[in-house]
């Protein structure tokens, strides 16, 4: 049986997998299923032996693609007239057990000069561990294929999103944030016991910790930025912070000013729901020079804290006396992470006279992959 070639006739009424198929960087991929050591597909056959690829090597690995390359053997090049390429999930090694029946995971390419590039944003996923094989082919007169042993077993691991992906993330979230309102005070909610803590461990000081993989998977800051997470987010009406909070109910409250002024980063992390018609947008507050500072910058799009969208700091015009005005987004709920200790003497801490609302709560929690208001065209 042939296998087709991509791009043939495609503009005629396509299967899910043909269309899919755009998606590969690579003129001649296409799929079809592995099973066992040889390839069990109709129309391969083991008419001469070709030489297993050896010392595979892959680079320039992406959140959606990366580059494969292996040794072969100069005598037997012009032999060659396709590859075959097994990739899968570490944590699947059965190549067909996939969410969708009808995708397959072998790509079947054409012979072209290594190192070739594979890319797919339907069935690679950034920060996911995948192994890869490959075998040799040669396509006969009669349509059928030689093909080699499958080569070793590689495994790699995908990036984080690039910034040209969070800035796609941005610009979807510039849509929905909405008009600015007016704010005060950013506020961190947790129990009772946390700030007993503070004071009584770590000297009166509230410590960053890791952020947790709530959000977009490929997200360059889940499980590597330190912080503390804030919110500033008001109620219409009152203009001040809500009663409620999934996170407990004693709450720390310290004047905007004192976390964020013209010596203070702000940077876009993450746009994600959780399966709700809320939608969340991550930001980084950190100042100038610090640790957390130095790793925003080489990963995150940086805003002007003087004209964005989801949170500004700018001179009060009016009073004319240095004061400064913040104002947040009023469609989105801003999680905000600060880089630096905060000393609770900075503050206040009090109790809220509202609910727990622990259904309300964003740790660990996973994105939505179906939102079309909070995606981009690459693993979510």
């Amino acid at each position: 049986m042939e296998v087709p070639r991509l791009g043939h006739n495609l503009t005629s009424p396509m299967s899910p997998c043909e269309g899919m198929i755009k998606n590969l960087s690579l003129d001649g991929i296409q799929l079809c299923e592995r099973e066992g050591n040889k390839s069990q597909d109709s129309g391969i056959v083991e008419m001469e032996e070709l030489p297993v690829p050896q010392n595979i090597k892959i680079s320039n690995i992406t959140c959606d693609s990366f580059k494969i390359c292996w040794d072969m053997e100069p005598r037997v090049k012009e032999r060659i007239t396709h590859y075959f390429i097994d990739l899968n999930k570490k944590e699947n090694k059965n190549s067909n057990k996939f969410k969708h029946k009808d995708v397959p995971t072998k790509l079947v390419a054409k012979a072209v000069p290594l190192p070739m590039t594979v890319r797919g944003h339907w069935f690679l996923s950034p920060r996911t561990e995948y192994t890869v094989a490959v075998q040799t082919a040669s396509k006969q007169t009669d349509g059928d294929y030689a093909v080699s042993e499958w080569s070793e077993i590689i495994e790699f691991t995908t990036a984080d999103y690039s910034t040209v992906h969070l800035t796609q993330l941005l610009e979807k979230a510039e849509v929905i944030a909405g008009r600015m309102l007016r704010f005060s005070v950013f506020y961190r909610n947790q129990n009772k016991e946390y700030f007993d803590q503070a004071r009584e461990v770590h000297g009166n000081r509230m410590l960053p910790a890791v952020k947790d993989n709530s959000g977009s998977h490929g997200s360059p800051i889940s499980g590597k930025l330190e912080g503390l997470y804030f919110s500033c987010n008001t109620e219409f009406n009152t203009g001040k912070p809500p009663q409620d909070s999934p996170y407990g109910r004693t709450r720390f409250e310290i004047q905007a000013e004192t976390l964020f002024n013209p010596k203070t980063n702000l940077y876009f992390g993450d746009f994600y729901c959780m399966y709700t018609a809320y939608h969340y947008v991550i930001l980084v507050l950190a100042p100038q020079g610090s640790p957390g500072d130095d790793f925003c910058k080489a990963r995150l799009q940086a805003l002007d804290v003087t004209n964005n969208h989801f949170l500004t700091c700018t001179l009060d015009e009016e009073a004319g006396d240095g004061a400064l005005v913040f104002r947040h987004a009023q469609d989105v709920i801003l999680e905000v992470i600060y880089t630096d200790p905060v000393d609770l003497v900075l503050g206040t801490v009090a109790e809220i006279s509202g609910h727990q609302l622990m259904s309300l709560s964003t740790v660990n929690a996973k994105k939505d992959p179906s939102c079309k208001t909070c995606n981009i065209s690459v693993g979510r």
